[in-house]
């Protein structure tokens, strides 16, 4: 045996290793360090962060709401470009952004990274009500009315506990959107509409994320689609698939420059 081979199968081996451990380890560090850096410079935003997508993670979200839908990839990625190049949409944003009370706290430039998918899922099953917990500033609601605009047809539901939340929801978009302050539970036990798409997207507690999926169920249509956006941290949405007889999906993103290392998406159908 080489020095080398003996060396591996040592007792020793971690130890002469520890050199090229740490300078891997520590490359990953510094570019995390710069990453953080970089963003606590320029960016207003403390939660609910904003970042692009990866050229290639976005093929992967094609692919997935390709798989989720059943309508063909090459249309669902078409659907997700439509989403991110919508000037009307960016200029939109921006502009409520810098009126908002809230500016302080926003950043102006559109990045909706997953929220494409959720858009291209809307643009595909074409749905005559979507419904949204968790609206927050509103971007979200405003991706999925667009996507509802486009078809020429549907309407959005998107509640929220905090009576300041929807701030982006005017002109066109409010035009086919309901903003709602309230308690999820409530508004999804409540429903007099059938949902064909629903999004939790509020407390992202395991907990309440399985009230709100158990609120909707009787609501929904036989080809209904339900997305968590917190199926990167609970195992709810998977549970009640399962539970339900539902297929279950799962989209990790993956951020470009950001420190934040993605949400997802769930899907269950």
């Amino acid at each position: 045996m080489s020095f080398r081979s003996r060396l591996a199968s040592s007792r020793f081996a971690r130890a002469a290793a520890l050199p090229v451990r740490a300078r891997t380890a520590g490359a990953h560090l510094t570019q995390e360090v710069a990453l953080t850096t970089s963003w606590l410079a320029r960016s207003r935003e403390h939660h609910n962060f904003t970042y692009d997508l990866s050229p290639r993670n976005l093929i992967h979200l094609g692919s997935w709401v390709s798989v989720v839908t059943g309508a063909p990839v090459d249309d669902c990625s078409t659907w997700i470009q439509e989403a991110l190049n919508d000037e009307v949409l960016a200029e939109h944003v921006k502009g409520m952004t810098l009126m908002s009370s809230r500016r302080g706290l926003a950043d102006t430039d559109v990045k909706i990274a997953r929220r494409a998918g959720w858009y291209a899922v809307v643009r595909a099953l074409r749905p005559d009500h979507v419904v949204e917990t968790g609206t927050d500033k509103g971007l979200g609601s405003v991706v999925l009315a667009a996507a509802l605009l486009r078809n020429g047809t549907g309407r959005l539901t998107t509640v929220d506990i905090n009576s300041d939340a929807g701030y982006l929801v005017t002109g066109p978009y409010a035009e086919v959107s309901s903003v709602i302050t309230g308690d999820s539970i409530e508004l999804l036990s409540s429903l007099g509409h059938e949902v064909g798409v629903f999004i939790h997207d509020s407390d992202h507690s395991a907990e309440h994320e399985l009230r709100e999926l158990n609120a909707v169920a009787p609501k929904l249509t036989p080809s209904a689609r339900v997305l968590s956006d917190n199926s990167h941290a609970t195992d709810s949405l998977v549970q009640w698939a399962s539970l339900t007889d539902r297929r279950f999906l799962y989209f990790h993103e993956l951020p470009v420059g950001h420190w934040f290392p993605g949400a997802g998406i769930g899907a269950a159908w």
